[in-house]
């Protein structure tokens, strides 16, 4: 076994950037909590061969909170240097070989969370803060440099190994910026692509981009444009990569030369293999990144459950990585991985060191990615330790952090051979006892009273044992069975059970074999056997002695009491201590000397141990209890509290002691001689263990989460520290983190306050603003108790922090008074006993006395008392507490005055008020009355309103509450009190919708009418929203209540809002509410069947998803396909079910749509029309199918939509007019001109279509007319009459094309000649005559408002300038108005004046007032628009037109294409 001194240090600290670092030549170090610890590496170390070659060196002791970064100096020669920043606001520089400061620097005003020693500048130390706020220090010239560059949290900064001013930057928020030192800071790069926590960064350690071939486009997945600012090609930003890690679960690889993404790398989920931790624990990812120096093109990163990873970066699309230590199961990590530093021995080994939150530190082999070895650590503080009595080096140590380490000290091949185990624990382990024959049987005990049985040899859970301790387990011990366990045969009882002690006071005897069992107090059986009637003291500590025939109870009052098996008589009481008994040890049997075996040594809260040798007590075993009073030796050296004591196994009468004054003490105690004194702790000591196998050497564990393996041989200290303030310890608990005050424990609660004993200032849990508990075993564990320290220097008791506040006095200058001089109280004595009792009348003096102490009245008469509460409320008063007053008042039973005093002042409380009945009825209305006006002042309204209710002034309270705008309440009040007919409540109702309405809250003002009974405005008010479900519920609430006219408007709206939306399914939904709307479910219907077939015949692009399933058809004609539908659907059958629903689509009416009228509403406005006609038809009312049809196409037409008006053509006269001219009957009929115009529109458009297939792109005219429709824009000015310029005329494509196949002109013949012959029915004279009047007024009409506008803007002119007079304006005006565009030169010559404009208007208005209005009602296509197309296709297709119709065509232009529009087609045909 290796005489060597060993540490097990404390945890890395969790959840930092840079918290570890390590140089070349073998140095390591990582904080944890408050210090750096120092691990040397390699052959320097000084290991024992075989061993691994690594050792604990030291400390860096000064921060005063937790260590958030540490880094060292990486340039040769000055690798002794290295930085630390701390949540103490602090970064120091030291130096390792002497562990002391060398400067420091506290610029920072916010929490350091990064920090790094620039690799190319020598004296430079980056660090940031969670503000943002970035310093860079230079150490030799003690100057520094500060830069703000982004207002958001600092995560993690590197610094570029191969510039010098080139810093990278990750935020919380996922951002990366590399900026310029040199340049105050100056963003070169902002690296957008993380959405969480920057973890790590790593440059790559060659300079250039070429030791990736990246193929940096096709890997990209970030925008082509560089991010941050666009900056010239330097040296400084060409070429190097960077490596980020990152909480969402990516690495990605950045190119610094043009600043963008060129990897990302995902992280795998691997499955768990053996991880030793509880699976119910959440934890968040960690990813931190090493960039190996000899090997550019492999990454190693962390991943989800610790494992570490190396990867491939020249196969980045194929995601390849190896595995640490993927053969060896169990060496990985358990937990998230912290940090990873490489570190180069002195033998040239590269090897990778890591920190995990799985409290160990493993040192990996890179040329193998084997673990060559593990340092473990605590994370809490080491309560208890504990040697195998059967496994000889088996320590097992108790941990704050909730878990047991088992150190296998005798281990060959490892120094730290530490298994854990964590199952079932849950909480801080307070106690630990071997059994002491079965091997690997551990009890442990816990801090929340959990007491249980683990087999270290098996991975099975512990048994926990049903019977908890109300509070912390202070000691377990292994004794023989007592009754009632004892009294089992001998088969049926374990031969040893188990005894805890808890906080509480009780000790539990626990049957192994029957955990689940109850678990007895000892305490029944104690009073039982010594016929005890008083109350048992409270125990605090167990020890069986060796042969398990003497059991010893330590108690929280300082005294020992000494029982004998079997049945536990009391044999003996030591009255020692006078303070709580912290530790009871019995020398062990094995001695030189047979009588050592009695002495039992004890250690409590004050600070000296005493041995008592039991030996005559024990053999003589008394009648009686025998009660001890002198110690058999006392040990005296240590200045704090005892708390753990234990015997030499190698030694007679030679102990070691462990103390709250931070020092472990050696004692011969048969010569009352301290021996040694070890100081290595920098905290409390907690429990200490004499090796059983090397007699030089101990264990001790203490509160700065550190158990220590040091020898006697080796300290330098005889005794411990003395004087009330040791110099050495001051400075160690420098660095203890500061305790805070508990809250929610009251100590009084805390009966045996052993507890101390493991109360240091536990800060376990030294926690970070952002997140988890540092340290803890899960989140929600680790130290949470932080209560104040009990340093010798000081008795600075737990109860003065969380005593509660004392309560004011009542009579305070009277008890002032009484804490007077001695001889102001005696005299006080002398003037009070003249004052009773002299017989005659009190003398002048007397009375004066007893005046001028007031505070006598409390002892003489009623008058003196009035007058002393008198003095006591004014000084009440005067100090600003006017309750004390009025309680005073009471007391003297004026309630009145107070009530009074109090409402003149605005001082009334509920209290006073409540008190007021006793004063009388009258008073107690007073005084709420007054008691409301004074909470409306302090605008508690509300509050204020309940007290008027209290006196029953209803109405009161609730205008009250209305006039403050309190409605909810006002009503609520309204309707518990009033009747319900009250106009009161409407008004209430009908003031609060209005004002909800106001300001859109129409959902809650819609209750508020229905409330007051105003159906009809509540559905109003649900309507104003507009969007179809407040349309669709407003429609029901109308229909509930009866509104039908409403109900059916507001379906209607519904359904239209759900149309634009094309939801066909929801708008027949809306319109089922409502009987009257069948009509237009009817025009919805075919609107829905019209758009699903302009939709098949892709001429509508917004696909719609909701059509009913009867739209879906589409075999058959069209109009039969409707009717179908309808009688299918909507059970349309009977004629007078079509003439109902005819009458009820007959009275609306729509008006002319225009250019803009939506597309959407244009269909249906022609699927109402179309309606009409289908039902007209199948009531065979052909005059009004007529009409009706006439209407839908002159829609189309008028809205310039070409297409749609074919698509009816197609649809509704799929074989032309001549069917319903059969229909119609006479000819003479009063229809013809609305026939003659639908034939005409008919015609009109199969002329367009046939031109248009003369065209050379698309012969098929089925083609154009989708041609047409995807150039709406084109097609609709071709359509428009009135602006109507058929520029086609103009385009070259109309010319005919000489390579066109003969057969298709033979075909166009054929085609043309029936068509061509029904032309003629265009060529109607007094439509073209009618048509030229009305172009001719809106020309003149045109022409005036010009001249308005123009005769305006010179008046404006005017106004603001000097311009020309009047008549050269008019001038102006005129010229410009006769020189339109189009129009030849002599007639720009020739102005208008405005009598000729009106003489012409006037012309040509009493023309079209001569037509007979059957010719006027009814449009007709533009005949010149036909005249023109003729000509075109005559001459297009020589022949096809016969020499009449052209010469009629050339006709009609010549005699009324004399306006604007049509002038120069004329003359292009006509001349």
């Amino acid at each position: 076994m290796g005489q060597d001194p060993r540490t097990l240090p404390p945890s890395p600290n969790w959840y930092c950037a840079r918290c570890s670092d390590a140089v070349p030549g073998g140095l390591f170090g990582f904080a944890a909590r408050t210090s750096v610890f120092l691990v040397r590496v390699g052959p320097s170390a000084g290991a024992i061969p075989g061993t691994p070659p690594f050792r604990v060196i030291g400390e860096l002791v000064g921060h005063t909170e937790r260590v958030s970064g540490f880094t060292f100096s990486h340039h040769p020669g000055q690798y002794n240097l290295c930085a630390t920043s701390s949540d103490d606001g602090t970064v120091k520089i030291w130096d390792v070989e002497t562990k002391a400061v060398v400067t420091e620097h506290a610029l920072h005003q916010h929490t350091i969370s990064a920090l790094h020693w620039s690799p190319q500048v020598k004296d430079l130390i980056v660090s940031g803060d969670e503000k943002g706020v970035v310093f860079c220090y230079w150490l030799n010239r003690n100057d520094s440099q500060h830069h703000f560059i982004e207002p958001r949290t600092i995560f993690c900064l590197t610094c570029s190994p191969h510039h010098e001013d080139l810093v990278a930057i990750g935020y919380k928020d996922g951002i990366v910026v590399i900026i310029d030192i040199s340049k105050k800071g100056e963003v070169i790069h902002r690296l957008r692509g993380h959405d969480d926590e920057i973890h790590s960064i790593a440059w790559c350690p060659l300079p250039g981009e070429d030791c990736l071939s990246i193929n940096q486009e096709e890997n990209s997945e970030e925008p082509e444009i560089p991010n941050g600012k666009v900056i010239e090609q330097t040296p400084v930003t060409k070429g190097c990569y960077l490596a980020t890690g990152s909480k969402d679960q990516t690495i990605r690889i950045w190119s610094c030369s043009r600043g963008r993404g060129v990897m990302i790398l995902k992280l795998p989920f691997l499955k768990r293999r053996g991880g030793g931790i509880d699976p119910t624990v959440k934890e968040r990812l960690w990813l931190t990144l090493h960039w190996p120096k000899d090997q550019p093109t492999q990454l190693v990163s962390s991943c989800f459950g610790g494992e570490l990873l190396l990867w491939d970066l020249t196969q980045s699309w194929r995601r390849k990585y190896t595995l640490f230590s993927a053969s060896s199961e169990g060496q990985n990590h358990s937990r998230i991985v912290f940090n990873l530093c490489p570190l180069q021995t002195e033998d040239d080994k590269q090897l990778l060191l890591s920190t995990s939150m799985d409290r160990d530190v493993k040192c990996w082999d890179m040329a193998t990615l084997e673990c060559c070895w593990t340092l473990p650590s605590l994370g809490g503080f080491a309560y208890k330790l504990a040697f195998s009595p059967v496994d000889m080096g088996c320590l097992a140590i108790g941990v704050g952090d909730g878990m047991i380490r088992v150190w296998n000290t005798l281990s060959i091949k490892n120094n730290y051979d530490v298994k854990n185990f964590w199952q079932g624990v849950k909480s801080k382990v307070t106690a630990l006892c071997w059994h002491p024959a079965k091997e690997g049987c551990l009890a442990f005990g816990t801090d929340d009273g959990k007491v249980g049985l683990y087999d270290t040899y098996s991975n099975k859970p512990p048994q926990i044992s049903s019977t908890y301790h109300k509070k912390t387990v202070y000691t377990l011990a292994w004794g023989p069975p007592l009754p009632p366990i004892s009294l089992g045969g001998e088969g049926d009882r374990p031969s040893l059970t188990l005894y805890s002690c808890g906080g509480e006071g009780i000790v539990l005897q626990h049957n192994p074999w029957k955990l689940g069992g109850e678990a007895y107090d000892i305490n029944k059986l104690i009073r039982d056997t010594n016929s005890i009637k008083y109350k048992l003291p409270v125990h605090t500590e167990i020890s069986w002695k060796a042969d398990g025939k003497i059991m010893a109870l330590g108690n929280e009052d300082g005294s020992i009491e000494i029982f004998q098996v079997p049945n536990l008589k009391l044999i003996c009481t030591i009255q020692q201590h006078h303070k709580l008994v912290n530790t009871i040890s019995w020398h062990h049997e094995h001695g030189s000397q047979p009588e050592l075996s009695y002495l039992m040594a004890s250690g409590s809260n004050n600070a000296i141990i005493y041995v008592h040798n039991l030996k005559t007590v024990i053999e003589s075993n008394p009648e009686t209890p025998v009660t001890i009073t002198e110690p058999y030796r006392t040990l005296s050296g240590h200045t704090a509290k005892i708390t753990s004591v234990a015997w030499s196994p190698h030694h007679d009468g030679r102990l070691v002691s462990a103390s709250y004054d931070g020092t472990a003490q050696v004692w011969d105690t048969l010569r009352e001689e301290p021996l040694c004194n070890f100081r290595g702790h920098r905290g409390r000591l907690l429990c200490v263990a004499w090796s059983p196998l090397d007699p030089d050497c101990i264990y001790s564990g203490a509160d700065d989460f550190c158990v220590y393996k040091w020898l006697t041989s080796m300290q330098e200290h005889s005794r411990p520290p003395q004087g009330k303030k040791s110099i050495e310890l001051e400075k160690k608990r420098l660095s203890q983190p500061k305790p805070k005050p508990k809250k929610k424990k009251k100590p009084t609660s805390r009966a045996p306050v052993k507890q101390e004993v493991y109360d240091g200032n536990e800060d376990e849990s030294i926690r970070e603003s952002s997140g988890p508990v540092e340290n803890g075993v899960s989140d929600q564990e680790g130290e949470e108790e932080a209560r104040e320290p009990e340093f010798p220097s000081g008795v600075a008791s737990v109860e003065s922090l969380t005593k509660k506040r004392k309560a004011r006095s009542m009579l305070p200058l009277t008890t002032s008074l009484d804490h007077r001089s001695k001889e102001e109280l005696h005299q006080d004595c002398l003037v009070l006993a003249t004052a009773k009792h002299s017989k005659a009348e009190l003398n002048k003096e007397v009375s004066a006395d007893l005046e001028e102490r007031f505070h006598l009245g409390l002892f003489t008469d009623r008058g003196a008392l009035y007058r002393m509460i008198e003095v006591e409320g004014k000084g009440h008063l005067e100090n600003g507490h006017p309750e004390l007053f009025h309680q005073l008042m009471l007391w003297k039973g004026d309630l009145k005055g107070v009530l009074q005093t109090a409402a003149e002042r605005g001082e009334l409380t509920d209290s006073l008020v409540a008190m007021a009945p006793v004063a009388g009825y009258h008073v107690w209305l007073w005084a709420v009355e007054a008691f409301a006006k004074q909470l409306c002042f302090q605008d508690q309204y509300v509050k204020a309103a309940s007290h008027l209710l209290s006196i029953h002034k209803v109405y009161e309270a609730v205008e009250l509450l209305k006039s403050n705008h309190f409605y909810r309440e006002a009503i609520a009040v309204a309707k518990a009190r009033l009747r319900p007919e009250d106009p009161i409540l409407k008004d209430l109702y009908l003031t609060w919708g209005a004002i909800l309405e106001k300001d859109g809250h129409y959902a809650v003002a819609a209750k508020c009418y229905l409330g007051a009974a105003c159906a009809y405005d509540a559905a109003k008010v649900l309507s104003k929203k507009g969007d179809a479900a407040s349309l669709k519920t407003a429609a029901e609430l109308a229909s509930i209540v009866g509104e039908n006219e409403l109900s059916s408007s507001l379906a209607l709206r519904c359904a239209q809002e759900l149309l634009l939306a094309r939801n066909w399914a929801g708008a027949q939904e809306a319109l089922k509410l409502h009987e009257s709307l069948k009509g237009q479910r009817l025009v919805f219907c075919l609107l829905e069947l019209l758009s699903k077939h302009l939709e098949d015949r892709q001429l509508l692009e917004a696909k719609s998803s909701s059509y009913n399933t009867w739209a879906t058809g589409t075999a058959g004609p069209f109009v039969e396909r409707v009717t179908a539908v309808w009688k299918s659907t909507f059970s349309l059958e009977s004629p007078e079910q079509y003439q109902a629903a005819l009458q009820q689509l007959q009275s609306i009416k729509y008006p002319s749509p225009t250019n803009n009228t939506p597309s959407k509403q244009l269909l249906l406005h022609i699927c109402h029309d179309l309606t009409l006609a289908v039902l007209s038809q199948q009531v065979a009312s052909w005059d009004a199918a007529v009409e009706a049809l006439l209407r839908a196409v002159v829609r189309s037409y008028d809205s310039g939509n070409f297409t749609i008006m074919q698509e009816v053509h197609s649809a509704f006269l799929p074989e032309g007019c001549d069917h319903l001219k059969h229909k119609l009957g006479e000819p003479q009929s009063l229809i013809t001109p609305a026939f003659k115009s639908l034939e005409a529109f008919f015609i009109y458009g199969h002329l367009y279509e046939f031109w248009w297939s003369l065209s050379r792109h698309c012969p098929k005219s089925s083609v154009w007319v989708r041609a047409a429709h995807r150039r709406t824009a084109s097609v609709e000015q071709s359509q428009q009459i009135n602006n109507a310029t058929p520029e086609e005329t103009d385009s070259g494509d109309s010319q005919p094309e000489p390579n066109r196949p003969p057969e298709l002109d033979v075909r166009l013949t054929e085609e043309s000649k029936q068509m061509l012959i029904t032309c003629k029915e265009l060529f109607s004279e007094k439509h073209a005559s009618l048509q030229n009047s009305q172009r001719t007024v809106a020309e003149v009409q045109e022409t005036l408002a010009e001249m308005i506008r123009q005769h305006q803007k010179s008046q404006v002119c005017k106004s603001t300038t000097n311009g020309p007079d009047k008549n050269e304006s008019e001038q102006a005006a005129e010229q410009s108005l006769s020189s339109p565009q189009n129009e030849c030169k002599e007639e720009k010559n020739q102005p208008l004046s405005l009598p000729e404009l009106t003489k012409r208007l006037t012309e040509a208005n009493e023309k079209i007032a001569k037509f007979p209005e059957s010719v006027k009602i009814w449009p007709f296509p533009d005949v010149l628009e036909c005249c023109l197309i003729l000509l075109h296709i005559g001459s297009q297709c020589p022949g096809s037109v016969t020499q009449d119709m052209q010469q009629q065509a050339q006709e009609l232009l010549q005699k009324y294409g004399n306006t604007k529009v049509y002038k120069r087609y004329c003359e292009t045909f006509c001349t």
